[in-house]
């Protein structure tokens, strides 16, 4: 009796050393093919400057490596194995999470144990579904828009475009119909909160699929951040205190530029100043830059000057754009997306948004484009 009864407590310890308490997580990793002491990191993305950070590391052992600690709430992390090309996306929530990575092969790792990371990996295995039928349409006429792409061939081009169109149409609404479903989901909360990168938010549907919610979800950082965009689209703007209707004097404002230094507005000020709302998200905006960037080195010398404020949130791909695009004049952001402060101030609620100053900061003209802004700027440098 006593050895079964010794039997049935160590069996109980062990089962207790490999089950998370309450409000514990337990992560663990099975890794095979790796060598024993290489390093697996766990990282999030920074709040303030978008970009990865770590926040734990461990080493593996016999093949297996465990993460340990307590989560207030979901949240998607990452996992870094040394040696392993890609990192694996999860979503850190208390429980017991488990993930069987392919160290070929990141991207079909499998993460369960937990209901959000059980309805990731489904849903991802969905989606995959319809990546492969876009992988074999586009192998199947690459050759054929290459043929159309050299004889200008319009016809066939727009019908291929119209033909691939329909797989990217067969994931919104792979998306629309999970968010429908699963109201308790918290990759609910992440697709709708990605809805607003669209170029036209449709602000009704967000709505609709943001109350049926279950209210754990939008008690999450994520399901107070749709609340509080939801809200910038909807309150009115209160143009008195705004300061940014056309012959008020537009407000100051200041916030870091790529390389963390602060900048203002009142130092960024030339004898005609274009204040420009963008982020590398924005497909208009980016269109949109070439032109800017023609214009700024045209009339800069002769007092030109533009100060870019993004509604950036990753810190690197906004560095990138104003890399790729050349956007030569001073950048600032504080990467809060649209909770950006200097769009609030400024009653943004789409971009691109402009603001044209004259030399005294007094707002002359808003969301100018092409002739027309150049005109403008150019009949105010004859001022």
């Amino acid at each position: 009796m006593k050895k079964i009864l010794l039997l049935l407590s160590a069996i109980s310890i062990l089962m207790s050393c490999n089950k998370a308490g309450e409000n514990k997580y337990i992560v663990t990793g099975t890794v095979k093919g790796i060598a024993d002491g290489k390093s697996v990191t766990l990282e999030v993305q920074d709040e303030t400057t978008g970009q990865l950070k770590p926040i734990d590391t461990v080493k593996i052992e016999k093949g297996k490596f465990t993460f340990k600690g307590s989560a207030k709430e979901p949240e998607m992390h990452l996992v870094q194995v040394e040696a392993v090309q890609g990192k694996i996306p999860f979503i850190l929530e208390n429980g017991d999470i488990d993930m069987v990575i392919n160290k070929d092969s990141v991207t079909i790792t499998k993460v369960t144990g937990t209901y959000n990371n059980d309805e990731l990996t489904a849903y991802k295995e969905n989606g995959m579904k319809v990546q492969k039928k876009m992988m074999k349409f586009q192998q199947a006429n690459m050759t054929k828009m290459n043929e159309a792409q050299q004889k200008q061939d319009t016809v066939v081009m727009n019908g291929l475009r119209k033909e691939y169109s329909k797989f990217q149409d067969e994931f919104a609404k792979q998306s629309d119909d999970y968010v429908k479903s699963h109201p308790k989901a918290f990759i609910s909360a992440l697709i709708i909160e990605g809805m607003f990168n669209q170029m036209a938010p449709d602000q009704t549907k967000i709505t609709k699929y943001y109350n049926e919610l279950d209210k754990s979800v939008k008690d999450t950082k994520h399901g107070k951040a749709i609340k509080t965009k939801l809200d910038l689209l909807t309150k009115p703007v209160a143009v008195a205190a705004g300061g940014f209707e056309v012959g008020s004097v537009a407000p100051d404002f200041s916030a870091p530029n790529p390389d963390g230094k602060s900048i203002s507005l009142k130092e960024s000020m030339g004898k005609v100043t274009l204040i420009d709302f963008w982020a590398s998200w924005c497909n208009p905006c980016r269109a949109a830059n070439p032109e800017v960037v023609a214009l700024y080195n045209e009339l800069h010398a002769k007092g030109f000057n533009i100060i870019g404020v993004s509604l950036d949130k990753d810190a690197v791909k906004w560095k990138e754009a104003i890399a790729k695009d050349k956007l030569n004049w001073n950048q600032i952001s504080n990467l809060k997306f649209w909770d950006e402060p200097i769009a609030v101030t400024y009653g943004v609620k789409s971009i691109p948004a402009t603001f044209l100053l004259d030399a005294t900061g007094k707002i002359v003209a808003r969301d100018l484009s092409g002739a027309a802004l150049k005109a403008k700027v150019v009949a105010l440098l004859g001022k």
